[in-house]
């Protein structure tokens, strides 16, 4: 049986919440990771009326995991339409699991200027983390086990659904 979730009223919360703990002003850009993250951003993009275009990673190139798993067949170009260097980012991204995409998206973010800080938001955190990577802003915090995944659909409407390899 699968849980149904509000997921516009998750970001509400969300972006109700980046406000009370950010001065979002000129200096604020906001990025979302290729696909379920850009999903999210483009939404508090809109709610929190960020002055600077969305930005997009795609961290496939990025990923430690690559060689073993192969490449994503449909990598995209990140599209940073601003300069990095001394704004505040915030970072959007679906889901946090392992913390490893965090690093990848990081990682890519430095390769392109030099941020004055980067606030992490995610629509949900998972247990199961391998890398001391936390949130800033959460929308859904689960409990699951290992043979269990979270997949976020969309774009319009999002749906999150959690499936069992099992």
């Amino acid at each position: 049986m699968s849980k149904q979730y509000d997921i516009p009223a998750l970001i509400a919360q969300m972006a109700d919440e980046l406000e009370q703990k950010l001065d979002i002003n000129e200096q604020t850009a906001m990025v979302g990771i290729h696909t379920g993250g850009v999903w999210i951003a483009r939404q508090l993009h809109r709610i929190l009326k960020i002055q600077p275009p969305l930005g997009a990673l795609d961290i496939s190139f990025y990923r430690d995991d690559f060689t073993r798993i192969g490449m994503n067949p449909q990598v995209k170009p990140s599209d940073l339409p601003f300069t990095l260097d001394e704004r505040n980012i915030i970072l959007v991204d679906d889901v946090l699991h392992t913390g490893r995409t965090i690093r990848a998206a990081m990682n890519e973010l430095f390769d392109y200027g030099r941020p004055a800080s980067i606030v992490l938001v995610t629509l949900v955190e998972r247990s199961g983390r391998e890398l001391p990577i936390e949130a800033n802003v959460v929308g859904l915090h689960m409990e699951l086990g290992r043979d269990e995944h979270i997949k976020l659909s969309g774009p319009d409407p999002l749906a999150l659904e959690t499936k069992s390899n099992t």
